[in-house]
């Protein structure tokens, strides 16, 4: 079944050698995005871009070799009303747009108007993140919108480096093609990029309960998932990598109904599920198991294991045996 949401890609790699930029320039250049494209120096070009469609949000993962990308006053259709953030992840680039001049680092963005020319230089390959956002919606969070075009976007902003992490996670895990997850989702993007941009006071305090708490915590949740054999992890560890007190991070569990040593305590059960029931785990011993999965009390890894599958270690471990 074709999924609503599924993701368009387009690389340069899918190209004959000798034909990449001919092909670029029509079928991204001209086709798609209305820009006149140039390489940069002695770098063979290269492109590759995955495009997907939310409601209401656009957003394109690309990767880009040095090039300059143009967009002129023949490009712009009339009455184009384009609007979004582009974000470097990676690589260097100078943008000039709508009278302003921007050097861009990785990590920095800048709202760009796509019914105004501009002229964005990549002057060292990398990676750009760019949304497409909905005018109106986002022009209630944020007054003025017209005086973000003329700041940048500084790698420090929290909302910034929250709203990439929150694009990431959702790539990675295949979550931008859910369609029960679609629209909460954009919701979550427009306001991370409406506080990035400088959200009205009202709209901060609207976006943050809505949508930054929960991006947040999903942010929190990887980072444990990713560090769950370390067995000194803990709340004040996590909170300092994010840069949050422990007091709210709890607050961000308990939003869910649970709380942060709930959440790690199942999380390392379900890790140890998988390594006991997983062929490529028959030779480790479940001792082992147990301390890579973070628990220091092997004692109180079979209880805990016990109480939330019905079943201790050695016996869910022997089930899965006998049923391959």
């Amino acid at each position: 079944m074709t999924c609503a949401f599924a993701p368009l890609r387009i690389s340069t790699d899918a190209f004959p050698p000798h034909r990449r930029l001919a092909m670029w320039r029509e079928i991204f250049g001209r086709n798609i995005t209305s820009v006149d494209i140039d390489p940069v120096g002695e770098e063979p070009f290269q492109a590759d871009v995955t495009f997907h469609a939310l409601p209401r949000v656009g957003a394109a993962f690309g990767r880009r070799s040095p090039a300059r990308y143009t967009i002129g006053k023949r490009q712009l259709t009339e009455g184009g009303d384009g609007f979004g953030i582009s974000i470097l992840t990676s690589g260097a680039a100078r943008i000039a747009h709508l009278g302003r001049e921007f050097v861009i680092e990785a990590g920095n963005a800048v709202v760009m108007s796509g019914a105004d020319p501009s002229d964005s230089l990549m002057y060292r390959g990398g990676r750009v993140v760019t949304i497409a956002l909905p005018r109106a919606e986002t022009a209630a969070f944020v007054p003025n919108l017209a005086d973000a075009y003329r700041r940048l976007i500084p790698a420090t902003s929290g909302p910034l480096r929250l709203l990439i992490r929150y694009l990431d996670m959702l790539r990675r895990d295949d979550l931008l093609i859910a369609p029960a997850l679609a629209w909460k989702a954009a919701t979550y993007i427009i306001d991370l990029a409406a506080l990035a941009m400088g959200a009205s006071t009202d709209a901060t305090r609207l976006a943050e309960e809505r949508s930054a708490g929960a991006a947040r915590l999903l942010a929190v949740k990887a980072d444990i998932v990713a560090r769950l054999g370390d067995r000194d992890l803990s709340i004040a560890a996590i909170a300092a990598q994010h840069g949050i007190t422990p007091r709210y991070v709890q607050s961000l569990f308990e939003r869910e109904g649970t709380t942060f040593s709930a959440f790690l305590l199942n999380s390392r059960l379900a890790r140890a599920l998988h390594m006991l029931t997983g062929p490529g785990y028959d030779a480790h011993r479940i001792s082992a198991i147990g301390y890579e999965c973070g628990f220091s009390d092997l004692s109180y890894f079979n209880r805990a294991f016990r109480r939330l599958y019905g079943a201790t270690p050695s016996e869910v471990r022997e089930q899965a045996r006998l049923a391959r």
